[in-house]
């Protein structure tokens, strides 16, 4: 494959504890090794949409690069949701988790993943829109999904590849890969360019 051959002898290092982002980099085929950040993920008050992942996605990769080598190259995401004029990230407890998936019930939102590329001589920076419109949820799917499933390590509150991704999600626009964390197609095509 075009894209093996051109990483042969990189390094490719996934800065990301998401167990998410680490199943999908691995369905593309691509060797890699995880390390975890330790990275306050605190964004200035004036940013909006996809300016917030973009910010955090270059935080990471600053702190990543850090002790960088020459044969490496740094993969960094965020991931953020989008609803109105207002951003939620991941929730601080299960009672933020429920008022967001009721935010989010019969409404359309954005899922909005940015990525970092970094190597010891340059960096780029990228950015995927996926919209998701949910159906209606009723306040016994959500504490349902709230006290079974994992919500707080997701921004939103939600993975679509989880229950209240099979039962709420009525349709979505773009790249579902986006949603669960890192668009693969685009990742894929950037590292064939980067």
């Amino acid at each position: 494959m075009q894209l093996l051959k051109k990483l042969a002898g990189t390094e490719i290092i996934l800065a990301s504890g998401s167990p998410r982002r680490q199943e999908l980099l691995n369905g593309l085929g691509i060797p890699f090794r995880v390390m975890k950040l330790d990275v306050e993920e605190q964004f200035p008050d004036k940013l909006q949409r996809e300016s917030i992942p973009l910010f955090l996605a270059r935080l990471k990769a600053e702190e990543a690069k850090k002790n960088i080598q020459d044969n490496q190259l740094i993969i960094t995401a965020d991931t953020v949701v989008w609803l109105g004029d207002h951003v939620l990230n991941k929730p601080a407890d299960l009672q933020e988790a429920r008022w967001m998936l009721n935010r989010l019930s019969g409404k359309t939102h954005e899922v909005i993943t940015a990525v970092s590329l970094t190597s010891s001589k340059k960096s780029l920076s990228f950015y995927v829109v996926t919209e998701v419109v949910f159906r209606n949820l009723s306040e016994d799917e959500i504490m349902y999904y709230t006290e079974t499933y994992k919500p707080l390590d997701k921004a939103g509150a939600y993975g679509i590849q989880e229950w209240i991704g099979l039962v709420g999600v009525e349709r979505i626009e773009g790249s579902y890969f986006n949603v669960m964390g890192l668009p693969t197609k685009e990742l894929f095509e950037e590292l064939l360019a980067f």
